[in-house]
């Protein structure tokens, strides 16, 4: 089966894996999703990840965070831009998070930042997804 998303796969598995209170996920490992995990991993989001590079593509292995009452502290993964659909922002609408208690993750010329990162360089790009 192609996939046609492997970020939109990406946040899901991650959504399922946290709903079913894993400690940890693994996926097929490729460049854009060791970025995201990095930002999730700095933003607090998880725990933090680990690449395998075993195999031809590898693997990134995500281990979650949860809080006191066992909640994953992700609430919210949402998809901005899709193959079938790209969202570009301009350096002036890059979007705000659930009033900046989340984060949205861009690609920019810059490499893959956060939203305050993306300001504060003053550079647009593609919306991959926001998270709270």
């Amino acid at each position: 089966m192609s996939m046609t998303d492997p970020i939109a796969d990406m946040l899901a598995r991650i959504r399922n894996a946290q709903l079913a209170g894993h400690v940890s996920l693994t996926m097929p490992r490729s460049k854009i999703k060791v970025q995201i995990a990095r930002i999730l991993s700095t933003e607090g989001f998880i725990e933090g990840y680990v690449e395998d590079d075993r195999g031809p593509q590898g693997a990134l292995k995500v281990f979650l965070k949860y809080d006191a009452a066992n909640k994953g502290l992700i609430r919210g993964l949402q998809r901005v831009s899709k193959p079938s659909r790209r969202v570009y922002v301009g350096k002036n609408e890059i979007p705000r998070v659930r009033n900046g208690l989340g984060v949205a993750i861009l690609t920019t010329p810059r490499g893959v930042l956060t939203d305050a990162q993306a300001r504060q360089a003053g550079v647009g790009g593609e919306v991959l997804c926001n998270v709270w």
